[in-house]
């Protein structure tokens, strides 16, 4: 045991929960000031909990009782619903989840950011809270069943009917009968289209037999990212704003159309570009955003280092010559450029930017920055460095892209106002 953990001893004790933390637990503290973290409470409750992990300055604890329930509690929907972890804010009204993602928000940017004073606007509600995401990621069980990973109980767990996810996928799901040993790993997605996608992922990269009396693609996940087509297309295809795009199994996009819409029309809000504008985009995925900005813009240079992402984006802009795309990783390939753009526009993982492509985003100095965040405490971290070195915040921008979850999206405009 580490010499800073504590014997918990199964240990009861009573909290009144005040704050909802990064992560979709509520806290609160103890007779002795320590911050305790519970899952699946609501701030202003009174529970009883159970102390899992003891350290001298926090503890965690799992809920026994809620014995003052908040006015915003639910019945969550979902008989998975805690030992899945896939949702964290079922027993959450709606309304209050997008309260509790702002409030998180602003604590981040304060704790992290040092932020004093940030305008964070209210969370954009997704128009789909249920059966919203295009995609599903299942795992293999112990005894061949499709499950998703359990935090709490460190193991795949069966499922039944996941809410989250399209009502085509759920019954694409129970019509799946794997008799495969060697499956790790199975994505399901559906275009808008209608089409249906399956992209498997296996211990020994060996294509299995398959037979299926309903259409749909299959694919094969490799290692280095790339996707082997084994029957019907190797694709989806998504419609955002009147616009078409394909994404192949294993690239990355939005978990819905609609979310899509959210940010895409937030980021052309926060350019605000004129046919003069030079842009540079880091991260371009598929050429989501870069179809919609460089049909805004003087000309358009890119950066993506995922081969099939690159084939997509190609595809998806095919019909614009105002775009340049570098292939390669950010890091490698931002130095080369020596322009100064008007805007630029960052969506880095959850990790956010590494410090060397930070630097150089400030070597190039664009007037204006918009910063594409799934993870606030990381975006507080680069917002701190970029306001260090003369980037003014003036506006953050939360969209509820995963409902029921504690993920929140952050688009935030950025203004150089000082060299530092």
């Amino acid at each position: 045991m580490p010499e800073d953990r504590q014997p918990t001893n199964g240990e009861m004790i009573t909290l009144t929960l005040t704050a909802m933390a990064n992560g979709g637990k509520s806290l609160g503290r103890d007779h002795r000031d320590r911050v305790i973290f519970v899952p699946l409470t609501i701030p202003g409750e009174r529970v009883r909990v159970e102390l899992v992990e003891s350290k001298p300055r926090f503890g965690q604890a799992a809920l026994v009782e809620v014995l003052e329930p908040s006015p915003d509690r639910i019945e969550p929907r979902c008989p998975h619903f805690g030992p899945c972890g896939g949702c964290h804010f079922q027993h959450i009204n709606y309304q209050a989840q997008l309260r509790h993602k702002e409030s998180v928000i602003i604590d981040q940017l304060r704790r992290i950011g040092k932020f004093a004073q940030i305008e964070v606007n209210s969370t954009i509600e997704n128009p789909e809270p249920w059966s919203y995401s295009t995609e599903v990621i299942f795992h293999r069980t112990a005894d061949d069943a499709l499950g998703f990973w359990s935090p709490s109980l460190k193991q795949i767990i069966p499922i039944e009917k996941c809410h989250i996810i399209r009502d085509e996928l759920q019954d694409l799901y129970q019509q799946f009968d794997l008799n495969l040993e060697s499956l790790r790993r199975l994505v399901l997605r559906i275009g808008d289209d209608g089409e249906l996608l399956a992209a498997l992922e296996t211990d020994d990269n060996e294509p299995p037999t398959l037979t299926a009396d309903f259409p749909i693609s299959v694919n094969l996940l490799l290692p280095d990212g790339k996707t082997a087509n084994l029957v019907g297309n190797n694709h989806t295809v998504y419609e955002v704003k009147g616009r078409s795009f394909r994404v192949t199994a294993g690239c990355s996009f939005y978990p819905s159309s609609r979310a899509a819409e959210l940010v895409v029309d937030t980021v052309l809000n926060y350019a605000s570009l004129s046919e003069d504008d030079r842009v540079v985009e880091l991260y371009c995925g598929v050429g989501l955003l870069t179809a919609f900005l460089a049909g805004s813009a003087l000309e358009l240079v890119g950066i993506e280092s995922n081969d099939d992402a690159i084939a997509d984006l190609s595809a998806n802009l095919d019909d614009f010559d105002n775009v340049t795309i570098y292939q390669g990783s950010v890091d490698q390939v931002l130095p080369i450029l020596k322009e100064s753009p008007d805007v630029l526009i960052v969506e880095p993982s959850s990790d956010g930017l590494l410090p060397e492509v930070l630097d150089e985003i400030l070597r190039l100095c664009p007037e204006r920055l918009i910063y594409i965040g799934s993870d606030i405490a990381t975006t507080a971290r680069d917002g701190r460095r970029l306001e260090d070195k003369g980037y003014q915040p003036i506006e953050v921008q939360p969209i509820d892209l995963w409902p029921q979850t504690y993920h929140v999206l952050t688009v935030s405009l950025w203004k150089l106002e000082r060299q530092r």
